[in-house]
Formats: structure tokens, sequence, C-alpha cells
């Protein structure tokens, strides 16, 4: 039986899993393999706490993922295909470790976020 997110170990798992995946996605891994060569020591540990803050407010992160992507963006124009297979994979990944509340609120995010990122990326 699955669990819900209740804690960073739990968030730990879901960002691990998800990145695999992406990784393995060659609609999207090309971004974090060749446009922006990502060192997953440093880039894992701030995913934690981005995923830890957006469920549990806890506000350890300070970053700003829309400059960021932006900046990617200008490198390597990202689609909204891109967005979609991003946020297919988060819900899969989601769905396949948990089930409860946060992870209904971790899904509900990915898509804001997607959203969010789409509207100011294209428009």
């Amino acid at each position: 039986m699955k669990t819900d997110i209740t804690n960073r170990g739990d968030i730990e798992k879901l960002v691990n899993s998800f990145y695999e995946k992406v990784l393995n996605e060659p609609s999207i891994a090309f971004f974090f393999t060749e446009i922006v060569p990502v060192n997953w020591e440093q880039h894992l540990p701030v995913m934690y706490d981005f995923w830890e803050n957006i469920l549990f407010y806890t506000g350890g992160y300070d970053g700003n993922p829309m400059a960021k992507h932006k900046d990617i963006h200008k490198k390597c124009p990202m689609r909204m295909e891109h967005f979609q297979k991003w946020l297919i994979l988060f819900t899969e990944t989601v769905d396949q470790l948990f089930e409860g509340e946060k992870a209904e609120l971790a899904k509900q995010r990915a898509t804001s976020i997607a959203t969010v990122m789409q509207i100011k990326m294209f428009s």
C-alpha cells in the first residue's frame, strides 16, 4: 500500500525517481545533459529544498526557477511538448510512489508551475 508524502525522505525519493525518468526520456533529457549539463550533487539538494518548501512551507528554498528556465529557453527554446512531457513524468512518478493529500498537492503544484512557466515563456 502506498503512503502519502510525509517528510524530506519521501521528497528525496520522489525527486530522485523523477529525474531518473527524465534522464531516460530523450525528448527532454538533453536539456539536463547537453544544454545545461547538470551537476547532480548540487542540483538534487536544491530540488529537495524546492519541493519540501512547496509541500511543507519550510522556507528552505530561495531560488528563482523562472529566471533559470528563461536562461535555458534562450539557449534552446522550450516547447509546450517539453513541459507536457515533464508534467506527465512527474505525475506518473508521484502516482507510482505515493497517494494522499500531499501527493495530490504535489501534482497540482507541478501543473501550476508548468502552466505559469509556459505563460511566461511563450507570451
